[in-house]
């Protein structure tokens, strides 16, 4: 649980990092920071389906009910949460919403054969793209793939989430329900850790290295409507080598985390108490992006020490709140409020 604690918070690092910004420049350096674009949201997406597998194992191994209570409980919060947030001056695309849909569309999946979900995984990473290609073509590119809001009709928002926003659901499946498969693995077993290290490896740098010819030969995509878009790997494309490239990054990065064995030494404390509180952590930089830091930051520099003093604020929090709670404030609420009667 310390490895998958751990795990968690690298990913909200990362994505506080690539959410501060800025983006475009190719320097060197800024090619660095820039690493886990398109890496970090997609390791949250699989922690978070390894957490739903680890969350209804008991029912699942025994014959008992899911918690159906907390679970749409959580959906419920999770997109609310995530449409309201979206309406602060962060220019972040929130990442809530797609969870809180990617939860309930996996509830009939939790009993289903491990076989049926590497299914799913896979129709996901290489049927999603496709027909994402094909709701473009057939609208002529006009969805803008923008944040999805409260401003939107339910419709309107539905179809964002699923079809349309910055993590289609069609496509985002792939990952979180791989998440689920994995969450049913021994992942104390040493050689699993090492499989998935070796096999991380070999999908993060193999789908990229496999595009780079594809790219040359049909050449590079110029619109978002285009089938040369399916020989891409460019981060957030939602086509299927950037997303097998990037899941395996994000499967290299747990396995790593899975074969340290000392996560309970006092030093590395901090990033465990911000993966426990990933959530927290998540809303807490939205909020200082938005009242804080933009409308900067402009240069690599103040991304740079933008990026460390939110993660600084929001560690040293973390660390001081779970040595007096056992849960961080918003993890807190994902819990079902239980309504006691009181005696007349």
């Amino acid at each position: 649980m310390l490895a998958l604690d751990a795990a968690r918070g690298l990913a909200v690092i990362g994505m506080i990092a690539i959410n501060t910004g800025p983006r475009g420049d190719d320097e060197l350096l800024e090619l660095l920071y820039r690493v886990p674009y398109g890496r970090a949201s997609l390791l949250f997406v699989l922690l978070g389906g390894i957490g739903l597998s680890l969350m209804t194992r008991h029912a699942r191994q025994q014959p008992a009910r899911l918690p159906w209570a907390s679970l749409l409980w959580r959906c419920a919060l999770l997109l609310l949460g995530g449409l309201a947030l979206q309406s602060l001056d962060h220019g972040v695309s929130v990442i809530l919403q797609i969870y809180a849909l990617l939860i309930l569309f996996s509830l009939p999946l939790l009993r289903a054969s491990g076989r049926a979900l590497l299914l799913v995984t896979v129709l996901s990473a290489l049927a999603g793209p496709v027909l994402w290609l094909m709701v473009q073509a057939q609208t002529d590119g006009r969805f803008d793939r923008g944040p999805v809001s409260a401003s939107g009709s339910p419709g309107e928002i539905v179809t964002g989430i699923v079809l349309t926003g910055p993590y289609p659901l069609i496509v985002w499946g792939a990952p979180f329900v791989f998440g689920i498969w994995l969450g049913r693995q021994r992942l104390t077993d040493s050689n699993v850790s090492t499989r998935l290290i070796l096999w991380g490896a070999v999908a993060a740098v193999g789908a990229r290295l496999f595009s780079i010819p594809l790219v040359e030969i049909f050449g590079e995509p110029t619109s978002h409507n285009e089938w040369q878009r399916l020989v891409s790997a460019v981060a957030h494309s939602q086509m299927p080598l950037w997303l097998i490239s990037g899941a395996g990054s994000a499967v290299f990065v747990l396995g790593v985390c899975l074969k340290i064995r000392s996560w309970s030494r006092p030093a590395l404390s901090p990033l465990i108490f911000l993966g426990q509180m990933a959530l927290t952590a998540y809303v807490g930089h939205l909020l200082i992006l938005a009242f804080i830091v933009r409308p900067g930051p402009d240069t690599l520099a103040q991304g740079m020490i933008a990026t460390a003093g939110t993660v600084l604020v929001l560690t040293v929090f973390a660390s001081l709140w779970r040595w007096r709670f056992n849960r961080g404030p918003l993890e807190a609420l994902l819990r079902v409020p239980k309504l006691r009667r009181t005696p007349l």
